[in-house]
């Protein structure tokens, strides 16, 4: 058995190009330049048997999503149904539970969180529009590998293991003031296997620790945070005031880059998700695109699948 991931989108918050961008990679995806593919706001399915579904991330753009991708469409047969069995995410951004708000219609699946995350679920009561009765809270134990199940209990064939990730708060929890990196479990890696090798989804990383680097040796894939190229490239491009470390962020270039701190960290494949649409390796005939590449990653794009066994 083998464990089968489709990208469901590759972008950063805002997407690419983002609505209220008139930068140049932006001007270009929406000139619908095929060296500027434009991108939807990060998020992954995952699959052990190619019918039951799990979405990693609810962001904003869940439904064009799953209208894009024949896996996550209803099944002749019963007036209202879905593969998506289960809904797993890293952390409680905007960016991945927003398109939970999509999946409100009654249909069962299982909802997976961090306990910082779930918090989050219960402090808004927007989301209860969710029935609990529906679509249970699933708590995910840091550490310890569980097998995931649907809303009736039926396991998936997936096994998943939770691992605190360097981050921060999210944005709406900060009160404008920076409060500093986060260690606690706000941020949550995710490492997915079907009974094969692991793929691990790291949307958000504002570190990369020696306990870090020591649970992503050995994966198969990685799909890692590859908001922006440089520190500080938004401050750079006119386009904010912060660099990608305040916002919880590595960078991929430079010293204390994602490139740099993989090079003693084995693993097979490597994929950049979750772009900031200010991020030239956006730009298939960019130099960072090719120099990247040169380090032996890849750049994920919508529609991307990946199998692990």
């Amino acid at each position: 058995m083998s464990l089968r991931a489709i990208v469901l989108g590759a972008a950063a918050g805002g997407g690419f190009p983002q609505w209220n961008s008139a930068g140049a990679g932006c001007l270009r995806a929406r000139a619908g330049d095929p060296a500027a593919l434009a991108r939807t706001q990060a998020s992954l399915a995952v699959s052990a048997d190619g019918r039951r579904w799990v979405v990693l991330n609810a962001s904003p753009d869940l439904r064009a999503q799953i209208a894009a991708t024949p896996a996550l469409h209803p099944r002749p047969g019963a007036i209202r149904n879905s593969p998506i069995a289960a809904v797993v995410l890293t952390g409680a951004e905007v960016d991945t539970i927003a398109g939970l708000l999509t999946l409100r219609e009654r249909q069962g699946f299982a909802l997976y969180g961090g306990a910082a995350a779930l918090a989050t679920l219960d402090a808004n009561p927007i989301f209860n529009v969710l029935d609990r009765a529906v679509v249970p809270r699933r708590d995910l134990p840091p550490g310890r590998p569980i097998a995931l199940a649907d809303a009736a209990g039926e396991v998936l064939g997936v096994t998943l293991e939770a691992f605190a990730v360097p981050g921060k708060v999210p944005l709406f929890e900060e009160a404008g003031v920076d409060p500093g990196r986060a260690d606690d479990g706000a941020t949550i890696g995710l490492a997915l296997s079907a009974g094969g090798g692991e793929l691990l989804f790291i949307p958000g990383c504002a570190a990369m620790t020696p306990g870090l680097g020591a649970r992503i040796a050995g994966a198969d894939t990685v799909l890692f945070d590859g908001t922006l190229f440089r520190d500080d490239e938004m401050i750079a491009a006119g386009a904010g005031p912060k660099t990608g470390s305040r916002m919880g962020h590595m960078s991929i270039d430079g010293p204390g880059g994602t490139i740099a701190a993989f090079r003693g960290i084995p693993v097979r494949r490597r994929v950049f998700i979750h772009i900031n649409n200010t991020n030239p390796v956006l730009l298939a005939d960019s130099p960072a695109r090719a120099q990247v590449a040169a380090a032996g990653w890849e750049v994920a794009e919508d529609g991307m699948e990946i199998s692990v066994a």
